[in-house]
């Protein structure tokens, strides 16, 4: 069975997730559990000067405040967001399972928190990829329809809701698949675009190309 960690993996490079299994899961960086912490601490956050001038946040304090103080009027839900029912709950699903940082009862969703930067719209796809997978455990699990799944960026003060659309859930397949039959080094891509932040960018051999070669001198 893949974890939540691989089919996201997949989505994002094949050929980085056979390393992984080659060599085995790299551990958490450091600062990623700090960040994540910060997802269960909005409430003081809001409320507390020193908490919010002490917190790893990648904005100005006064726009992190601005943030959370937006989506608590927007979000319905953001009570059980903020005190969440379930924390760090395994969810083992019929094809994937993994970590579901929060799972909240009413409305049944899966949320999921990603120490890193989001994007200007929505949701990177491989991070969508990972939460459809949670999704999809969360509703084998509870035999339930689970169609909608959170992300949170708790450095910036991001939520973001997705929901569950034929296009994402075909990433997600796609993704799996990909998982299942990796047996050998994967073909390399074409452009290093991804390649800058990855752990086997020198070993790897990915194939790249300078601007000059791509301009034909």
């Amino acid at each position: 069975m893949h974890t939540f960690r691989e089919v996201e993996t997949a989505a994002y490079c094949p050929r980085k997730l056979y390393y992984r299994r080659r060599d085995g899961e790299p551990d958490v960086p450091d600062g990623v559990d700090d960040v994540r912490r910060l997802a269960f601490e909005y409430d003081e956050l809001r409320a507390v000067d020193a908490a919010v001038l002490a917190a790893p946040i990648e904005v100005s304090p006064g726009t992190y405040r601005e943030r959370l103080e937006r989506l608590a009027d927007r979000i319905d839900y953001w009570d059980a967001l903020v005190d969440p029912p379930q924390r760090d709950v395994l969810l083992t699903g019929r094809e994937c399972r993994g970590i579901a940082h929060k799972v909240l009862e009413e409305p049944l969703l899966p949320v999921l928190s990603f120490a890193g930067d989001p994007p200007e719209e929505g949701v990177w796809e491989p991070q969508t990829v990972r939460l459809v997978a949670a999704a999809k455990a969360l509703s084998w699990e509870r035999e339930r329809s689970v169609e909608r799944a959170v992300a949170e960026y708790p450095a910036h003060g991001v939520v973001r809701e997705i929901d569950l659309t034929v296009r994402r859930k075909a990433a997600y397949r796609k993704a799996v698949r990909i998982a299942e039959t990796i047996d050998g080094p994967p073909s390399r891509i074409d452009s290093d675009a991804k390649c800058a932040p990855c752990e086997y960018r020198e070993g790897c051999g990915t194939r790249t190309r300078s601007l000059a070669s791509m301009l034909g001198d």
